[in-house]
């Protein structure tokens, strides 16, 4: 056998993925699993969760603000979301990113974004668009206009979210900084708490809130979008390592360690104050933990992730406590003080639990835990204070251009009659 027939049987034996310019295939088919994850988290698992959380009179509008939602957002994010956020350039003194990639210009069936195909990069990172504004639904539920909801959502998905998104995961100042965000601590969760905040405050409170009880209309359909929630979760954290890798495993590892011991605590905490363990507490602090455990996912080992869950479950818990029983803000299904609190008590323990000592992958050479608690806690304020000022601004726009509440009696009949002509239960 002569040399030439020698290499092309030498190739012939090669993996597929090898041959294939850069693209991993053991990559690309995590990432497009990945992807389906985490769009199966927001349809149909947040919608589920939230939808059986609300009164049985508003359950198709909760239903139907996060399936619009993942419709917009898909648009906004092809137009516009993804170059400001990963596209080549600066805007605004890198604020976001440059508009080369608009319409996705050049993103080519051939493109590369690593080891992946560039539009598989493209809709992974669109999931995490879609969900974020998303979860600020559950502060204003029940109460807001769907047209006021959807123009409010697009415009902060791309004035509050994607600069963020680029300051962290697009190269921005914060990446430069070394601040760490495996999976949307900042950009996902803080972002959507302190605009629930900020949304629940702005708006106002339910009619009768807190006076009149509010309870979930069915738990079992919040339970059942809580279960779609954990398992979408894998996708959302272990798939942020845009590799078939050791990192994704670690990852989902103690993705899942967060996810319980969030759910223990959080049960263990309000079996202590109340007496009985709920099951709308035990997936509130699965939920919790899963926020929380999201910024350090790619950062911690087990015991990190055991104690970050532990602490998600109580922290947050008590942070729902103070929201509504204390300062009496009707964040409606308690976006604040499980993502935003959650997201902020995440960022923080990911500067400590990062170090080796801790069992984490350790810190940057010549960086010290209390330098990188330094560098957490300055993008921690950096987002808490641009999201919540440009969100009281939008709100405020939107509102002069189409009233944000729909009217007491409208209220009181339902949003599912009122504005969708529909009902989600005819029995």
């Amino acid at each position: 056998m002569n040399l030439k027939k020698i290499l092309v049987l030498m190739f012939a034996l090669l993996p597929a993925s090898a041959l294939a310019d850069g693209i991993d295939s053991g990559d690309t088919a995590w990432m497009l699993t990945s992807t389906a994850l985490v769009l199966f988290m927001t349809l149909p698992g947040l919608a589920l969760f939230y939808s059986g959380l609300v009164r049985n009179r508003n359950v198709l509008s909760v239903m139907m603000q996060c399936f619009a939602i993942a419709c917009a957002a898909s648009l906004v994010w092809v137009i516009a979301g993804y170059t400001l956020t990963f596209g080549d350039g600066a805007l605004l003194g890198g604020l976001t990113g440059g508009m080369g990639k608009a319409f996705l210009a050049g993103v080519a069936a051939d493109s590369v974004s690593g080891t992946i195909p560039e539009s598989v990069f493209v809709m992974f990172q669109m999931t995490f668009a879609i969900i974020t504004p998303a979860l600020i639904v559950g502060a204003f539920a029940e109460r807001i206009r769907f047209s006021s909801m959807l123009l409010f959502c697009m415009l902060w998905l791309l004035l509050v979210y994607v600069p963020v998104a680029h300051w962290v995961w697009g190269g921005g100042w914060l990446a430069e900084r070394g601040f760490m965000d495996f999976a949307g601590g900042a950009v996902v969760h803080l972002n959507a708490g302190v605009a629930a905040l900020v949304a629940a405050l702005v708006m106002g409170n339910r009619k009768g809130f807190p006076d009149k009880p509010m309870p979930p209309h069915n738990l079992p359909i919040t339970v059942a979008g809580a279960c779609m929630l954990w398992v979408g979760w894998f996708g959302f954290n272990a798939g942020s390592a845009i590799a078939s890798n050791g990192a994704a495993g670690m990852a989902m590892l103690v993705t899942h360690l967060g996810a319980a011991c969030g759910s223990l605590a959080w049960m263990t905490a309000e079996w202590v104050k109340f007496g009985k363990p709920s099951v709308l507490g035990i997936v509130t602090g699965m939920v919790a933990g899963l926020g929380t455990i999201t910024p350090a996912s790619g950062f911690v080992g087990p015991g990190g992730a055991i104690v970050i869950g532990l602490a998600a479950g109580v922290v947050c818990f008590a942070a729902t406590q103070m929201i509504k029983r204390k300062f009496k803000i009707d964040d409606s299904l308690d976006v604040f003080p499980v993502h935003g609190v959650g997201g902020m008590l995440g960022l923080l323990l990911t500067g400590v639990f990062v170090s080796g000592r801790f069992g984490g992958m350790g810190l940057p050479e010549g960086v010290s835990i209390a330098q990188q608690f330094v560098v957490q806690l300055t993008g921690l304020l950096a987002t808490l204070i641009w999201c919540g000022v440009v969100t009281f601004i939008l709100l405020k726009l939107v509102n002069a251009i189409v009233p944000l509440r729909v009217t007491e009696e409208q209220e009181t009949e339902g949003l599912d009659l009122v504005l969708h002509e529909e009902r989600g239960y005819d029995l």
